[in-house]
């Protein structure tokens, strides 16, 4: 059997910040990477992409721009080839909609040869006398099995869907709200629905399930455990914390500390579009001009349990209002749980588990490099970070220059500038004394 070609990198998972680092290593004669992604093509968030709904980040955040504003693969010149930059620049408006984001991510993806679509990644090795990762990937449509080798690996598998211990195998048709759109008009026709969570998706799912509930009828619930519904907070100077001075201050405090401040800053990146808040409330006002509205909003609640009935097809929740400390149910025939995603240490890494680095927490020690191996400059990663780098890690503004330091890793040399300090303000103590 002949050995397998020699890559630089490997990454595995094509979500936008490996896409980005596609990109950005095209150009790059001294870097031969190759992309494996299980998926078929490139869909992001399908199930979420609503009519109308724009990213919370504006359009520099885009795969390229923050790292290379020169670079071919520019919204600006997705806009520009698909003859929409006049009325882009038009609209005036500079958060993209998310349907349109997934369409320029698509137009990337097309033009870059380095990127395998269904390609299961099943197992990493490593060969320690060559120093090469060998990396398997199943392809389901054939069943072939392909083998790849490279210097180094870069993981980019993304942050699975999460649900509720409680809800873990209820049965029925309850579904995650990265399923929502696929699933909506069998939600439509059933008598109640309830959503649970507390952010941006909860929100725009009540806010398209509100908006037609006059035509179906049902009863409308949303249940979040949070005291309200909290705006994302996006001024300016809160901004500057997704910077290279903050990331340097976060990284080097106390393991303990920056895992207490992970819990804290979900509102700085888990809160939902002002706008968006102040638009459902404009809805229900329209709406019950001509009675009350068949919807219930309710904070500070927890759900602790939740049961299905097969005969009546209805979830009955187990709900604990935290403030009053007060137990009550809820019944509902259709429930989507906008419950967020958590990162899962890919199975295909078990072989190689000795060469990773891990925190005491049993996630991965994640350097300020982004590598998470024993040597520093092996394994590097995509997101799921925010005990290591703060609110950062899932912030698309920051997949450039996350992505410049990597390729300054497997370079050994600087090829886009990587910012150091673009922050007014001081995150950390001054040593001494100041005046």
């Amino acid at each position: 059997m002949p050995t397998p070609h020699t890559h630089d990198f490997i990454a595995v998972g094509l979500g936008p910040y490996n896409l980005g680092l596609a990109c950005l290593t095209e150009p790059i004669d001294e870097l031969d990477g190759l992309f494996l992604e299980s998926k078929p093509d490139f869909d992001w968030h399908p199930g979420m992409l609503l009519d109308g709904v724009t990213l919370q980040t504006p359009f520099m955040a885009d795969l390229v721009t923050l790292a290379d504003p020169t670079s071919p693969y520019s919204f600006l010149n997705y806009l520009k080839e698909s003859g929409r930059l006049y009325s882009f620049y038009i609209r005036e408006i500079f958060y993209p909609l998310r349907a349109e984001y997934n369409d320029y991510c698509r137009w990337a993806a097309a033009k870059l040869p380095s990127i395998r679509f269904g390609h299961q990644v099943t197992g990493v090795e490593y060969d320690e006398a060559d120093g090469l990762y060998t990396v398997r990937a199943l392809r389901p449509a054939s069943g072939e099995t392909t083998t790849h080798r490279a210097r180094h690996l870069v993981l980019g598998t993304g942050t699975p869907p999460y649900l509720p211990e409680v809800c873990r195998g209820l049965g029925g048709d309850l579904l995650h709200n990265t399923d929502y759109l696929a699933n909506k008009r069998a939600l439509q026709s059933k008598e109640s629905i309830t959503i649970v969570g507390s952010g941006q998706s909860a929100a725009e799912i009540y806010q398209d399930l509100l908006a037609d509930i006059d035509t179906h009828g049902y009863r409308l619930n949303w249940v979040t455990r949070s005291p309200r519904f909290f705006p994302l907070e996006y001024t300016k100077l809160t901004l500057e914390m997704t910077s290279p001075e903050y990331v340097d201050y976060f990284h080097a405090l106390p393991e303990d500390t920056r895992y207490r401040l992970e819990g804290e800053q979900k509102g700085l990146f888990k809160g939902i579009d002002a706008d968006l808040i102040n638009g459902i409330f404009d809805l229900l006002y329209q709406k019950s001009v001509t009675g009350p509205v068949p919807t219930r909003m309710l904070t500070n609640t927890a759900l602790t349990d939740a049961a299905y009935d097969e005969q009546s097809a209805t979830y009955t929740l187990g709900l604990r209002h935290t403030e009053q400390e007060r137990d009550f149910s809820l019944t509902t025939q259709g429930l989507v749980l906008a419950t967020g995603y958590r990162y899962q240490v890919p199975a295909f890494l078990d072989p190689v588990r000795d060469r990773v680095r891990w925190d005491r927490h049993g996630r991965f020690d994640v350097a300020r490099n982004y590598s998470v191996d024993t040597t520093g400059r092996g394994i590097f990663l995509q997101n799921g970070a925010t005990h290591a780098h703060s609110l950062t890690s899932p912030d698309l503004g920051m997949g450039p220059y996350r992505n410049s330091w990597i390729i300054r890793e497997l370079l050994g040399r600087e090829h886009y500038p990587v910012e150091k300090s673009i922050a007014f303000q001081e995150f950390g103590a001054p040593e001494g004394a100041v005046s």
